[in-house]
This record gives C-alpha cells, structure tokens and sequence, in this order.
C-alpha cells in the first residue's frame, strides 16, 4: 500500500484525503502552505500527478508572438507595457504576424500562442483579422491559441459586443483555444491594490466559463509572490475548481512566479525555488479536476523546472521562441528551447517525454509507458480515447471525453 514519508503530523489527514482520492478542502490548503514539510507535500502532490497522467511529462513546440507592448493599461506589476511615445514601444503589423505564424509552423510547431498589450488604437476588426490571418498562414493541425481574457474584454469594449459574441466571432475567425493569462490573484484586496485596471475576477471566470460553453479550451493561471497572502492563493486555487466543476474546460493550471525587476513592484524579492515547488505541489493536490500542471520554465527556470516534475507537475510547457513579457521583467532564461533539449530534461527524470498539441493529444512519445495513464487525449488525428468531461475529477473515468479534442479532420469545427 502507498504511504508518505512525512515529517510534519499535520499533514496526515491530509494524506489520508489523497490516498482516497478525496477533494481537499481550504483548510486543507492553508495547512499545506503553513507546512515546511517540502518532501512530504511533493511526495504527496506526484502520488496525484501519477494517478492522473502516468509516467508521463508533457512538452510541445510552439511559438509564441506578442504584437504589441502598447497597452493602455499600465498595471503596476508589469515590465512589458508601454506608452506609444515611449522607448522600446512597438507593434507588428498583420503581415509581420502572419509571418511569424508560418515561420514558427515551418519549424514544426504545433500551437501559436497570441498574447498582446491592450493597444488603444487597434480596432475590433484588427483583432478579428489577426486571427484569421494567422489561421490562414498554418496548417489545420497547428492550433490558435490567442488573447487572454483581459484582451477579451477590451475587444468586447471597442466594439460594443459583449465578450460571447467577441467568443464566437473569433472562433468563426479560426480561434482554437484562450491562454490562462490575466487572471493574476482573485482576491480584491490585492487587485485593487496591485491591478485595478485589470478585468474583475467575475468576469475573467466568466469569459473563460463562455469559451468552455462555446467548446474553446482554455488554460488558467495564478500570478504569485507579490503581495498576496498564502490564504488568497488558496481562495485563488479554489475559485478555479468551482468553474471547472461547472464547464469543465480548463486543460492545464499555470503558476506564474512573479519577476519584480523593471515593475513598480521592483523592491519585492523574487519567489525562492522552495516556494515555487510547494506552490505547484500545492495546486496538483487542490485543482482534482484540472488534468494538467504545468511549469513554465521561462519564469521558473529550468532547473526548478525539472525538479518539478517529481512535485505535482506532467507539463514543461514548449519550445516558447521569441517569449518577451517575462524577459522584460528581468527573466534569464533562453527565449527557446530545443525539442531536443525538452526531451532530454525529462528523460534525466526518468519520466516519459511526449509531445502533445494544445489540446493534450500525442504527437509522439520518446520513450515506452508501463502503462497508459487515466488521463489519455490519445494521438492527433484519432478521436479520443481518456480523458475529462463537464463536473468530474480529474481521475479519468473511462468515456469522458475533454473539450475540444477531437481532430479538426474528424470533428470539423469541434476544435475551433
């Protein structure tokens, strides 16, 4: 039978909870938090992780393109934005993103990732464009992931639509998929205090709540190490686990370590590696229907990265290229990654490197499985074989089937 090797006694009713597969609760989560007890918390948090994915950690090549650092909201933990006028603004132009697009489809990517500042002159129909242009420029195999909720928002205010409307003109555009940015720290002490110009709380559930309904997948984010109590990340965690249970399209939980350097945050230290890993642990052990964990080197790092994956974590994102809102805030790490060098980060693990798209289906595995996890979108171009559906864990009940993961082949416009 498993057990835990744990030093701190009040984590064991909390093992007991996991063994059973039983959600946790609040006061559950704040324990784990008050807890020092890393290994014990990772032990925990990768028993959970293997119950869900296997052996498996996850990777993709992707591509990244920010189109602007224009951005009419200057919120105070940001190092990307600017004002016009300023140095170091800049905007590309639909030509530039399609480019991009294709450039990064030709080197083999499987998603375009879209995230942009909020700039003030760029109409509804701009936007609209930038998606259709860049689903042009790709195969239908690559997917368009685009605009956060928060950019969501803005096109719903120029154009006078509400945010589903703006949903579905996207998605009749070619939109795949919505990033999990923006999202930040729910609490209203700490919006108001750090992020006042950023979309509400509600709204940003809501939104991301349209997109499940209307079949886009999305991802969701917590931004950490600011000035948010351990307490309002844990109400954060369990805000994401109701609106899953309620529209179950969230694939993947991103912690986003925050870099206080070039803010006006910038006398804040930077999370410590031991935060970063019981934070991921953490959210493996709270988010029970949210399948996948990720740990975005880019912020993290790739050594804490790897370490990760024995912590909770099935997913080290991609090969990124061209990343620069977290470069502007002082990251080090390498703006890209090889395919080769994700594979070989895992394998040193002892784990199974697979490359997915963003939808979590198998574009190849790098190594033999012992056995094929409970959660399973199985291979592109397949219809899908285990994975998680509208209000249940994330323990994968055989027949459910995720948002979305059928091909565009097979399903037609269920992927878009």
């Amino acid at each position: 039978m498993t057990s835990f090797n744990l030093t701190d006694p009040a984590l064991s009713p909390i093992a007991e909870k996991v063994l059973a597969g039983t959600r946790l609760s609040r006061e559950d989560g704040i324990a784990l938090y008050a807890s020092s007890d890393l290994l014990g918390i990772g032990q925990m948090a990768d028993f959970a992780r293997r119950r869900i994915s296997g052996d498996r950690v996850y990777f993709m090549v992707n591509r990244h393109i920010n189109p602007t650092n224009i951005c009419r909201n200057r919120c105070k933990f940001c190092a990307f934005a600017r004002n016009a006028d300023e140095p170091g603004a800049y905007e590309m132009t639909l030509d530039e993103v399609a480019k991009a697009a294709a450039e990064g489809a030709a080197d083999g990517a499987y998603e375009i990732h879209i995230v942009s500042g909020l700039h003030p002159d760029w109409s509804y129909e701009f936007y609209i464009d930038m998606v259709a242009r860049t689903r042009a420029a790709v195969p239908d195999h690559v997917i368009v992931q685009a605009f956060t909720a928060v950019e969501i928002e803005h096109m719903a205010i120029i154009s006078g639509k509400t945010t589903r409307e703006v949903l579905e003109d996207l998605k009749a555009a070619g939109l795949d998929a919505l990033p999990g940015g923006g999202a930040e720290i729910f609490g209203d002490r700490t919006r108001l205090a750090a992020w006042d110009k950023k979309t509400k709380s509600d709204v940003w559930l809501r939104i991301h709540g349209e997109a499940h309904e209307l079949g886009i997948a999305t991802n969701c984010t917590m931004l950490y190490g600011h000035i948010e109590t351990q307490e309002e990340r844990v109400d954060h965690l369990i805000r994401l686990r109701e609106q899953q249970d309620k529209t179950g399209g969230f694939l993947a939980f991103i912690p986003l370590a925050f870099h206080p350097a070039n803010t006006e945050l910038a006398d804040l230290p930077a999370t410590s590696g031991f935060d970063d890993l019981k934070t991921l642990a953490i959210a493996r052990l709270m988010l029970d229907n949210i399948p996948h964990i990720k740990s975005f080197w880019i912020m993290l790092g790739l050594k804490v990265a790897q370490i990760s994956t024995a912590f909770g974590v099935d997913d080290l994102d991609g090969t990124v290229v061209e990343e620069r809102i977290t470069h502007m805030a002082g990251a080090t790490t390498p703006e890209a990654l090889s395919k080769d060098d994700l594979v070989n980060m895992i394998a040193e693990t002892g784990h199974v490197a697979v490359e997915r798209d963003t939808l979590y289906r198998i574009v190849k595995s790098y190594a033999e499985e012992a056995a094929v996890p409970a959660w399973n979108a199985g291979p592109i171009g397949c219809p899908p074989l285990v994975g998680v559906s509208k209000g249940t864990a994330a323990t994968g009940a055989e027949g459910d089937v995720i948002l979305g993961s059928a091909s565009r082949s097979e399903a037609g416009e269920a992927g878009r």
